[in-house]
């Protein structure tokens, strides 16, 4: 009786090891990039950027985050005030036409993994489910397989909130 309990008692312990190891999803509040995997696949996106973190996987394609998530691309730096409605406006090979309409240097861009959502109650406290007129106001916006282009609803994501004007 007692190498059953014994036996029970270890099965149990290794079950909530396992359990608790598996770490946070895309999205998930973090401190470290620890809280977000055991394994260092995962990084932690600080405050103030990402008030009480962001769990997330950097350097995605289309194709490559987990199901809850998708591919967000942003761009990063000062850009150019060149409007836009395509990469052709943008008359260099190293620039793109993102949502927000303006040209940029393909090289500012930076991917990360996004919690996909479909309102803002599907995002923490801070964040907001990015429609398609918000990518375009606060940036971001999905990275799409090379034969598609983004449409009127493209996938929306969990992003931080902008800061409030003052």
């Amino acid at each position: 009786m007692a190498n059953r309990l014994l036996l029970l008692l270890s099965l149990t312990v290794s079950l909530v090891a396992t359990v608790g190891a598996c770490g946070k999803q895309i999205g998930d509040s973090c401190n470290f990039a620890s809280d977000c995997s055991p394994d260092g696949d995962r990084l932690c996106d600080p405050a103030p950027t990402s008030p009480g973190g962001y769990c997330t996987i950097l350097g995605c394609d289309y194709s490559t985050c987990p199901d809850e998530a998708a591919c967000v691309q942003f761009f990063t730096g000062s850009f150019s005030n060149r409007p836009c409605g395509e990469d052709a406006d943008c008359g260099s090979l190293d620039e793109v036409c993102p949502l927000s309409g303006f040209c940029v240097a393909r090289s500012s861009e930076v991917r990360y993994c996004m919690l996909k959502c479909s309102s803002d109650g599907d995002c923490r406290e801070g964040y907001e489910c990015r429609t398609r007129a918000l990518m375009e106001a606060n940036g971001g916006q999905p990275v799409l397989a090379p034969d598609l282009e983004l449409d009127d609803n493209p996938q929306r994501f969990c992003a931080a909130k902008p800061p409030a004007a003052t």
